[in-house]
């Protein structure tokens, strides 16, 4: 089914869909994050439909001291914050990415610009709110000068670089082969392994999720085109199981019990096995196949993906920012209400992003097309084109 929106959606309507779609995912899954769909069931007394308070309530601050955040109430998480940061790079660089731009640009964003963060209720670092697996950028390409291609070998491995390659797949809309090839380069900077090419994958599913006329299924068979190893499997598994079911409820404990086998971290999301996040050619991250799951669940529906990767629970947050960011380009409509509330309880702009990205990606495809004709025409000048002198 082709979701509404998506023949006649244009770039702009597709990057605000994609960006605006994957932030208000991403505060709509933080408050329910590490937790199984029935501990979400009991905890909030049915299932979780819109934006909710922190898990623990008024005791947010304590109640996990290794991460003192006010998850919930329509606050964004370090995915969004990571995904602005990217498309404040393209800003600066106004070209296509690679591992460098990284270390040049978002490195000391990271560093030395303080933000307002949500979840600290107040004006800090990104670093000092960004995950173990991000703090790794700064440590490894500001203080180690690692060759930035390959930072991100030795990190563990998870969805760190994914949750944020929306960016690259919008730059590239239309065109998911260039978004794979583009995200597989900066996400080298960060990942390694399993983690990198599920970067990869995502950037050319948000990619061709942008196609006029696009719908799930197109979206997973370009996914699956470019996929490998693992990663590859396991979104094929996935999705085989999630085209049996229509409402995301019936399809929560099957979509688990599908991806399972190639998710590293185990049946307890708190407290991973000791195979959990390391360099495999058989294993995928559990986010991007579940995410992708949703969207054929949902028939590409922005509503329906989101609550049903919300309410799957584990790394909702980042599930959701994935299933979100594709209904999204797809064109499938990101409720308003949803929308106004986080941007105003997160204190962010959620739109400006989209409209900088935008531009960027405008310029970068006539510099693509300028590009493209100079090598067409040396190219012709080699007699490659099959005339003869």
């Amino acid at each position: 089914m082709t979701p509404k929106g998506s023949q006649t959606a244009g770039l702009e309507d597709r990057v605000t869909g994609a960006l605006v779609g994957a932030a208000v995912a991403d505060a709509l899954g933080g408050p329910v994050e590490g937790y199984s769909p029935t501990q979400i069931l009991e905890r909030h007394g049915g299932r979780v439909h819109g934006i909710v308070g922190p898990w623990n309530g008024d005791e947010w601050r304590t109640a996990r001291p290794l991460a003192p955040y006010h998850k919930g109430d329509g606050h964004v998480t370090d995915d969004t914050l990571m995904t602005h940061a990217l498309v404040r790079v393209y800003a600066a660089v106004r070209d296509h990415l690679d591992a460098y731009a990284i270390a040049d640009h978002l490195v000391p964003d990271l560093m030395t610009n303080p933000r307002w963060i949500p979840e600290l209720e107040a004006e800090a670092l990104p670093l000092h709110r960004v995950f173990l697996a991000e703090k790794w950028l700064v440590t490894r390409l500001h203080y180690a000068h690692a060759d930035p291609r390959e930072a991100g070998v030795g990190n563990i491995v998870n969805c760190g670089a994914a949750m944020y390659m929306a960016p690259v797949g919008l730059v590239n809309a239309a065109g998911p082969r260039a978004a794979y090839a583009e995200a597989l380069d900066i996400a080298g900077a960060h990942q390694s392994s399993y983690g990198r090419e599920a970067a990869a994958v995502f950037a050319a599913a948000v990619s061709a999720a942008c196609v006029p006329g696009a719908d799930p299924d197109s979206v997973v068979s370009a996914a699956l085109a470019l996929a490998k190893d693992g990663t590859r499997t396991a979104i094929e598994r996935v999705c085989e199981v999630a085209c049996q079911y229509t409402d995301f409820e019936s399809a929560l404990v099957p979509l688990r019990e599908a991806v399972a086998p190639y998710d590293t971290v185990g049946p307890d999301y708190r407290a991973p096995s000791l195979g959990a996040r390391r360099p495999s050619r058989v294993h995928a991250i559990e986010e991007l196949p579940v995410a992708l799951g949703m969207l054929l669940v949902s028939g590409g529906d922005y509503r329906e993906a989101v609550l049903g990767s919300v309410n799957y629970g584990r790394d909702c947050d980042s599930t959701a920012t994935m299933a979100g960011a594709l209904a999204g380009a797809l064109g499938s409509p990101v409720p308003d209400e949803w929308s106004k509330a986080v941007s105003e309880a997160s204190r962010l702009d959620l739109w400006e992003p989209a409209r900088t990205l935008t531009e960027v990606a405008r310029e970068v495809f006539e510099r693509d097309v300028r590009r493209r004709r100079a090598h067409e025409a040396a190219f012709a000048r080699l007699g490659g084109d099959g005339c003869s002198d």
